[in-house]
């Protein structure tokens, strides 16, 4: 409500973030104390365990840097649960068990809520406050149901004692913290490039008596981003390495060991739940059939224990050094799994090149649907980890020009602005029902 702070809350793929804006305008990013340490994102992750209580077992759980310290440490049975926002969309995952309960996608996002908001506690302001949750323009997934996803997610907000939050598309919430800087109309392009989708909003910001006031000209989204890239380099670099190409025997025949195992192992999402699917089961088999045995025995060993977090940790820091130089050492080792060798730039971009080109023709079709053309586009504001490879910049460069881009708060400007939204007194135009 107006004269009381609003909240906007960023759940992304890989990271969430809360911030809080007052009526003044200021805002502020909550933060949380790990390990002594100010963290303003919060891993959108669980870990749940098992503890004795009496004569039972209770299954116990945490998120955030707490799950991933969890899990790092665990010395006995657990599940660790990321990029699980890639599931909202989905009408093929119905629920996934954990230990002797199943959860479905709305009880593992009101469960992580729930741990969220106990990090946050008294920070967290009283049922007066307005709330404006992000959602992509375009949800992951080769065939995501939109209205799935909202169903899902406003039980789940529900659930956590959010029923009356709204919902703004998330490069919206990017615009408006971007819009405080301007001092001139201009139409604004926002790319905002998460985990799971990249998502471009193009929005009229102009003044009117004296306050800017924005209109929205257009949204297009694809389920290509970070993850996306990330396959990448796993289906190339790691998964040869882990028998993906070799044989097995069957009878009297050679075949090819099948991909679909690699195609899971390179999702985070997928893998995570490699272990619990059948598939391990299944590689078991194989490995007894393999020809290069020892390949097939590196592969379970990554599933069986749990190292797809480390892995995924290798894989984000080689993206990330991709993006500041021309090459890069990926090395990845545990026990008697040694995944190494060298990656260079030119390599990775022929890799994503077709990603990248559809996620142009995306953003093509953002400024066709505003009736505008590239000349009319007066800024491009870029946000998300993956605005900082070369190759997605350069998309933006040779159509806009290298004046018009511009970066910053890659990880938190979309929460800002959904709390910046929450104070907006026309912020109806905003929200999607």
């Amino acid at each position: 409500m107006r004269g009381s702070p609003s909240i906007g809350i960023d759940f992304g793929t890989t990271n969430t973030v809360i911030a809080v804006a007052d009526p003044s305008g200021d805002v502020q990013t909550i933060t949380f104390a790990h390990d002594g340490v100010e963290h303003r994102l919060f891993n959108s992750a669980l870990c749940f365990w098992e503890e004795m209580r009496g004569s039972s077992l209770d299954m116990q759980v945490v998120a955030g840097p707490w799950a991933v310290e969890k899990f790092l440490q665990a010395s006995h049975p657990h599940r660790f649960i990321q990029s699980f926002k890639t599931y909202a969309a989905s009408a093929a995952f119905q629920d996934t068990r954990i230990f002797r309960k199943r959860f479905d996608f709305e009880a593992l996002l009101s469960t992580f809520l729930n741990c969220l908001r106990q990090h946050v506690g008294a920070r967290f302001p009283d049922e007066m406050t307005r709330i404006v949750i992000g959602r992509p323009v375009q949800f992951a997934g080769s065939r995501p149901d939109d209205a799935l996803a909202m169903r899902r997610y406003r039980s789940s907000f529900s659930m956590s004692g959010m029923a009356n939050a709204q919902y703004a598309f998330e490069p919206v919430g990017a615009a408006f913290y971007f819009a405080r800087q301007l001092e001139s109309d201009a139409n604004v392009l926002v790319a905002d490039f998460g985990g799971g989708t990249s998502d471009f909003s193009i929005l009229r910001f102009a003044k009117h008596d004296g306050v800017m006031r924005a209109t929205p000209l257009s949204h297009a989204g694809i389920a290509i981003a970070g993850d996306a890239f990330d396959y990448r380099i796993v289906d190339h670099v790691v998964s040869p390495k882990l028998g993906k190409g070799t044989n097995y025997r069957s009878w009297d025949k050679l075949l090819t060991m099948p991909n679909r195992y690699y195609v899971n192992f390179a999702r985070w999402s997928q893998l995570v739940l490699m272990k619990s699917s059948g598939e391990l089961k299944d590689l078991l088999e194989l490995e007894k059939q393999a020809v290069d045995a020892s390949a097939i025995r590196n592969f379970i060993d990554i599933i069986e224990n749990d190292l797809g977090f480390e892995l995924y940790r290798a894989v984000t820091a080689a993206k990330i050094d991709l993006s500041e130089h021309d090459s890069t050492r990926f090395q990845f080792r545990h026990g008697n799994i040694d995944v190494s060798g060298n990656i260079t730039r030119r390599e990775f971009e022929g890799w994503i090149s077709h990603d990248v080109a559809a996620i142009a023709a995306t953003v093509d079709d953002a400024v066709l649907k505003a009736q505008l053309n590239a000349e009319k586009i007066d800024r491009v504001f870029l946000t998300g980890g993956s605005s900082f490879i070369p190759l997605l910049r350069n998309l933006f460069v040779e159509r806009f020009g290298e004046d018009k881009i511009f970066t910053g708060n890659q990880f938190e400007s979309i929460a800002y602005g959904l709390a910046l939204i929450g104070q907006d007194s026309h912020s109806q135009n905003w929200y999607y029902e």
